[in-house]
């Protein structure tokens, strides 16, 4: 699978819910607009970031991340994050201008180049977001990071939707009169406990070699998924068999794991719940992975080949199934720093070991 395809999955998947988790649940929304993006979980916590306009040319990278929990009354939370993906002289100190309004000092950390912003600061900046704003941070030393408010307003509009505060007072952007206890509530965050697993017998790891294996894999599993599964033009299948890997789950099912696909920077691994023996009847997790430690199995790939932003997944194994226990991305790749600005997850449980 080609990460073009992957990304929008990676953001939009739905959650699967574990045995113990409540009926109601929530899947979480992923939405972005020019220089916003936002990122709401199945708790109903939103998170919208924004950053400098990258198609004037010039601007230092920067990021604003609004959070905000869900229910009524609740306040929006924001903190700032200075471009450092390049070497850079961070200012001892940061100020905030929003057009033409000084707005102090910020409460910032010089080493890591991050801010919070105060109450009073939030406010003027949420009057400002949805319409023309200049949003600028100058350091002592004179330089200035600018962010832009291109697609904020319909980010903090699918932000209010979500949260079911449309026509409410607290509104960030279709502001009424409806009662504040008609938002909607928060969702307690799902439970996933994790099973213990068998050890894997020696007897498990030579069935890497079994030929019978490969093909219920190859049968169960398409060639856009796992090249390698399938003869074909792809680099990685003109390689020949891949190793498959093989480690016990429990008295009756293995995991098993061979490489998929290979793109220009990043890698999927294929995973298989299958029975210990034939007939083994793969029932596929992903054949995006990039590791596991047997109970749960990891995704993290690359947004672009320059690092600045990531989208991973985790899934955990219950003693019947691998469910999915995180979703999650690191925001936009805008160069903020190396690995992403932010987390900012659709998809949050509580795993227990």
């Amino acid at each position: 699978m080609r990460l073009s395809a992957l990304l929008p999955l990676l953001m939009l998947a739905p959650w699967l819910p574990a045995h113990a988790a409540p009926a109601a649940a929530v899947s979480g929304l992923s939405f972005t607009h020019n220089d916003w993006t936002l990122a709401c979980d199945n708790t109903r916590t939103c998170r919208a970031a924004g950053y400098q306009n990258d198609e004037d040319g010039g601007n230092a990278p920067v990021s604003i991340l609004l959070t905000r929990l869900a229910g009524p009354d609740q306040p929006v939370k924001a903190e700032v994050m200075l471009g450092q993906y390049d070497e850079t002289k961070l200012p001892r100190q940061l100020s905030l201008q929003i057009n033409d309004t000084k707005l102090g000092a910020l409460a910032y950390k010089a080493a890591d180049g991050t801010a919070v912003l105060s109450p009073a600061q939030v406010k003027t900046l949420l009057s400002t977001l949805t319409g023309t704003s200049r949003i600028v941070l100058t350091g002592n030393d004179g330089k200035r990071w600018t962010v832009s408010d291109r697609g904020a307003s319909a980010v903090l509009l699918k932000m209010d939707e979500f949260q079911g505060r449309l026509g409410t007072p607290g509104a960030l952007v279709r502001k009424g009169t409806k009662a504040e206890n008609t938002v909607l509530p928060a969702v307690t965050m799902p439970v996933v406990k994790l099973a213990k697993v068998v050890p894997t017998r020696p007897a498990d790891e030579a069935l890497g070699e079994s030929k019978a294996l490969r093909a219920a894999l190859a049968a169960s599993t398409s060639a856009d998924d796992c090249e390698a599964l399938h003869p074909g033009d792809s680099v990685i299948s003109n390689e020949g068999p891949q190793e498959i890997t093989v480690q016990r789950l429990s008295a009756d099912k293995l995991l098993v794991s061979q490489a998929c696909w290979r793109a220009a920077y990043n890698t999927g691994d294929g995973y298989w719940v299958v029975n210990d023996r034939a007939p083994y009847q793969p029932r596929l997790v992903t054949t995006s992975g990039a590791g596991d430690d047997v109970r749960t199995i990891g995704e993290s790939h690359k947004g672009r080949g320059l690092g600045d932003c990531f989208y991973s997944t985790t899934w955990g194994w219950t003693g019947t199934q691998f469910v999915k226990t995180e979703v999650s991305s690191t925001g936009l790749c805008r160069l903020v720093t190396a690995g992403g600005a932010w987390e900012m997850p659709t998809l949050v449980t509580k795993v227990q070991e």
